[in-house]
């Protein structure tokens, strides 16, 4: 371990600082009696322990973070105002926290799962939280369905164990998360480590730039170690072998100086292409095509730090995608759109309502001036200062400019809509696309990869509706599926 350890010189003490005599031996009524209450170092200690651990994440629980710096490397002030992305050369403190989706906080770090990539850029307009994955899509479009998708890959209620049925009847019920579920079960659905894979925002987010003119993004950050994956035997035996896998990875190559580094691009569609591009580029289980619109390098990222401490900076860690700044903001992308309340809530209950003011959250490069108070984890950094606003005794006061611009062409009445049909919409096409671009051994592992699955199905119908889904994206990808699976299945 070359992390240098923070050591404080002096006794041991209490939590309340006074020094603790003996810490071998609990106070008892003479030797060989009962402990006595009295004791109370035995009582916050024991007590201590019994809370030391806050409620793990309901996804992406079993993750690993370090720290870095994004350095602008093009300018892109004809799209965006945020002052980070104002100048090349600029360079910015990051916070990048990996993981798994599905397992829980014990779970093995190489298996078939997408893997979260979430950034926090410590700006000096605030924090600015760019929550993804290694994958451009996702597999629903609207966070209604998320607690139902996501209940289908956590433990049975009866079970107690990740059940096929349950995965498979979803995904073939939700023909959108064909493209994903190829995604998942292609080469790349188990990168070898956290270093070799690439990131995404995945969501379509809006820039707006100082003539309040909007452009559409997406964020992709390539790996510049290049893109290593594990087959599903080589991961099985690592994750017997060394659970721990991923984390070790990036944590002994930062200590070797061998730091990580990804190059960020992002696409950049007018704000008036969107009305009439070909599907909808709102939603979430969609690429937008490179020759529609070439990703345009932006910036660099490396990380070169870890952490001192994992609970508190990347267990305590939280992200947000409602953690915007000047010149960056959402889109009407609905599952974006839910993930803005459900994200802090999540946080505002596993870790408390001050999470944000915690260090690895808070603010680096400003600080925040709010008028809340109180609550868990309160550090009373207001002092004395009034709190409500507007006020005539100096307090903070609102700038009445947005963060970004407000959506146009919305004016139909409210209700449970779905989401508009554009010309090519269609829950196949870029399914099919995928499979026709990979070479002939990576469709093989893939149809392998799908029947292994698959064949661990209870229910013949939910079997024939997945592979018809993977029918409709491809002809001979669902016949090679289906013979694949009545092989396995005898």
């Amino acid at each position: 371990m070359t992390q240098e350890a923070h050591v404080t010189q002096g006794p041991l003490t209490t939590e309340a600082g006074a020094p603790v005599a003996d810490n071998q031996n609990s106070e008892t009524a003479g030797v060989g009696g009962p402990v006595l209450v009295q004791d109370q170092l035995l009582l916050e200690k024991l007590a201590h322990f019994n809370r030391e651990r806050v409620p793990e994440r309901v996804v992406h629980a079993r993750g690993a973070g370090a720290y870095g710096t994004f350095t602008v490397t093009a300018d892109v002030t004809q799209y965006t105002r945020a002052a980070f992305l104002s100048e090349v050369g600029k360079q910015t403190e990051v916070f990048l926290r990996f993981s798994t989706v599905a397992g829980n906080l014990g779970a093995a770090d190489a298996v078939r799962d997408p893997r979260g990539f979430a950034l926090k850029f410590y700006t000096e307009e605030g924090n600015y939280d760019l929550v993804g994955n290694n994958t451009p899509v996702f597999f629903i479009k609207d966070a209604i369905k998320f607690p139902d998708f996501i209940h289908t890959q956590k433990r049975d209620p009866y079970t107690g164990s990740q059940e096929a049925d349950n995965v498979w009847d979803f995904w073939s019920l939700s023909p959108e998360s064909t493209h994903q579920v190829t995604w998942l079960f292609g080469d790349r659905g188990i990168p070898a480590s956290y270093r070799h894979m690439n990131g995404y925002g995945s969501h379509t987010f809006q820039w707006n730039n100082e003539a309040g003119e909007v452009f559409w993004v997406k964020y992709h950050f390539k790996t510049d170690q290049g893109i290593k994956n594990l087959t599903a035997e080589e991961a099985e035996i690592l994750a017997g072998k060394d659970p721990d896998s991923h984390q070790r990875d990036l944590r002994e190559a930062i200590e070797r100086g061998e730091f990580p580094t990804w190059t960020v691009q992002v696409q950049i569609m007018p704000a008036a292409d969107a009305a009439t591009y070909r599907f909808n580029p709102f939603d979430l289980t969609k690429v937008w095509p490179h020759e529609d619109y070439p990703p345009i390098e932006i910036g660099k990222l490396e990380l070169n730090r870890n952490p001192r401490s994992v609970f508190a900076e990347v267990e305590q860690s939280i992200f947000s995608p409602a953690h915007f700044v000047p010149g960056i903001g959402p889109s009407p992308d609905k599952m974006l759109q839910g993930r803005l309340f459900a994200y802090g809530d999540a946080h505002r209950y596993r870790v408390g309502i001050n999470a944000d003011q915690l260090p690895v959250n808070r603010p680096h490069a400003t600080e925040a001036r709010t008028n809340s108070r109180d609550g868990f984890l309160y550090d009373g950094r207001h002092g004395g200062a009034k709190n409500y606003e507007p006020n005539s005794f100096g307090g903070p006061a609102q700038t009445g400019r947005a963060l970004w611009q407000p959506f146009d062409g919305f004016t139909a009445g409210t209700g449970n809509h779905p989401a508009p049909v554009h010309a090519e919409d269609n829950d196949f096409v870029q399914a099919g696309n995928l499979y026709r671009l990979m070479s002939e051994d990576e469709r093989e592992r893939l149809i392998n990869n799908l029947a292994g699955a698959l064949s661990q199905v209870s229910r013949e119908e939910i079997v024939e509706r997945a592979i018809d889904n993977f029918r409709q994206a491809d002809a001979d990808f669902g016949k090679r599926l289906e013979a694949a699976v009545q092989a396995l299945r005898g």
